[in-house]
């Protein structure tokens, strides 16, 4: 891991310098020294955050930076039919630009990417509503407003920082993380051990995937404020994804005593989810939504209760659900993709491959491309296998850029490649990937690799730790099915196939199709 910076260290005359030539991007080589200058750099750091995002969040909109994103989604598929290992960087250089509207340039690409978390910033400065509001893209701007007129207020720059995650998740957009690295950094020398700033920093890393980093600058939070929702937040998020389940309920339960919330709610009943009851997550969701007053937590809350009657096969309320969310936040990325999904599932195939088409034309994504290239294969029409490919190449590219700027895609590389790329490699990343936490989705993660390179006995005992806590999910129990049908435990693959199908009928384009193939087999050979 490499080392960090001692966010304790006061900030001296000197860190002045320093400050202005790590948040301006692409300025001039001369420091901030003054306040003119401090309030240039806000305008900096939040560089292309409104106007290039305006247009594309409408389907049937004709918005230049739309336009200019499908355009560059469609270089690289074109690129990644033609692909050779050496024009793997520049791939990976036009899908920066796919996400980014072109927002990214070269040198500010190698300071992160990742996936998304979510954040519920605060200010005493600016009211924690005005990201709440409806408007990330708003929000950011007036907070740069703010700080060109207050320059040294840490918990405006803190709140930025928080922004930034918050809106690469909505956006799909990974160059805002140095950003957000950048004014959580500047709140900390402003303000040395800040608990706004130290939630900040918990979010940032669990976005990039270092949930280990993400515990500890969640806890160095608490010690300064208990009640932190952010810092309470992140430090559940971190347990999960570690594994660590018994110590996240506990903190799921200590955070609903201190800060009972929209935030807090919706990762208790992750938590019970994990644990299989999924009476109690849908009871605690639905609290949640009723509790739900901005457009953003109820879009959130929402997809989640989509997301979360999807697994258990109810199309009809989880596409009730996604259209709540979108009638909330009609370009939130979960919901967009969710109901895509469902449609599927549905046997809307057409309305299916529409809405992820649009999804990933403006969030090219590894999900969401896997989800359409298995959508393209079940499908079958004439030239979808090639749609399929350009699918699958544009997850490699992804790949690329989040390796290329110091992201752990370890997971994401093991659940695509297995399918769909590179067998040898699915399983390294999933060993990788097992070595640093021990989830019910690395477990499955390892199981599949491992399966696809006909390692089936090793896979079995993952496969069934994957499935030991209760967590009820469809595509964990059809590989333990076609992993013992491997291994000839034919009564337990039987059982297992059949529940996967039972549960979730529809839970891939492609998987659930093999099941039921699977399953007929095993059924003839009784």
């Amino acid at each position: 891991m490499a080392p960090r910076n001692d966010d304790s260290a006061p900030a001296h005359e000197d860190d002045r310098d320093r400050e202005g030539q790590e948040v301006r991007e692409g300025a001039d080589d001369a420091p901030p020294e003054t306040a003119d200058a401090a309030a240039a750099e806000a305008d900096t750091v939040g560089a292309d955050t409104t106007g290039a995002d305006t247009a594309e969040t409408d389907p049937a909109g004709g918005g230049s930076a739309g336009d200019e994103r499908v355009v560059a989604v469609r270089r690289v598929a074109a690129a990644g039919r033609r692909w050779r290992a050496g024009q793997l960087a520049t791939c990976a250089l036009l899908l920066a630009v796919a996400l980014t509207g072109g927002a990214v340039a070269v040198g500010a690409a190698r300071d992160g990417a990742g996936a998304a978390a979510a954040a519920a910033p605060a200010s005493s400065a600016v009211s924690p509503e005005l990201l709440a509001g409806g408007s990330l893209d708003a929000s950011i701007a007036s907070l740069q407003a703010h700080l060109r007129a207050q320059p040294k207020d840490h918990d405006g720059w803190a709140t930025l920082g928080l922004a930034y995650v918050e809106q690469a998740r909505t956006k799909g957009d990974p160059s805002r993380y140095p950003q957000a690295e950048k004014a959580l950094a500047r709140s900390l020398r402003l303000a040395p051990g800040n608990d706004q700033a130290l939630a900040g920093r918990a979010a940032l890393a669990a976005a990039r995937h270092d949930f280990a980093d993400a515990l500890t600058y969640a806890d160095r939070a608490l010690k300064q404020n208990p009640y932190s929702e952010r810092a309470l937040s992140s430090r559940i998020d971190a347990l999960v994804e570690l594994g660590r389940y018994d110590e996240a309920s506990k903190a799921a339960d200590t955070a609903d005593a201190r800060r009972p919330g929209v935030p807090v709610f919706t990762r208790y009943a992750y938590v019970r989810e994990l644990r299989g009851d999924v009476t109690a997550a849908h009871r605690v969701l639905e609290q949640a939504l009723s509790t739900a007053t901005s457009r953003g937590d109820i879009a959130y809350v929402a997809a989640q209760l989509g997301q979360l009657s999807w697994n258990q096969g109810d199309y009809k309320a989880a596409l009730r659900y996604y259209a709540r969310a979108l009638a909330a936040d009609d370009s939130y990325l979960p919901a967009l993709e969710g109901r895509a999904r469902a449609q599927a599932a549905s046997g809307d195939t057409a309305a299916a491959v529409k809405g992820m088409e649009f999804v990933v034309s403006r969030y090219p994504l590894p999900a969401p491309l896997v989800e359409l290239g298995e959508l393209y294969e079940a499908r079958g029409a004439a030239g979808d296998e090639a749609r399929a490919r350009d699918q699958y190449a544009l997850v490699d590219a992804w790949i690329a850029l989040a390796r290329a700027n110091g992201v752990n895609a370890d997971l994401d590389t093991a659940l695509a490649a297995a399918e769909h790329g590179n067998k040898a490699s699915a399983l390294h990343a999933a060993r990788a990937e097992w070595a640093r936490r021990h989830t019910v989705h690395t477990a499955d993660a390892l199981a599949w690799a491992l399966h696809v390179n006909g390692r089936d006995k090793e896979a079995l005992p993952y496969a069934r730790q994957a499935t030991a806590t209760g967590y009820r999910n469809a595509l964990f129990l059809y590989h333990r099915g076609m992993i013992e049908r491997a291994t000839g435990h034919t009564g337990d693959a039987r059982t297992h196939l059949a529940a996967a199908l039972k549960l979730n009928p529809g839970f891939s384009p492609l998987g659930a199709r093999q099941a039921r193939s699977a399953l007929e087999a095993l059924g003839a050979a009784k």
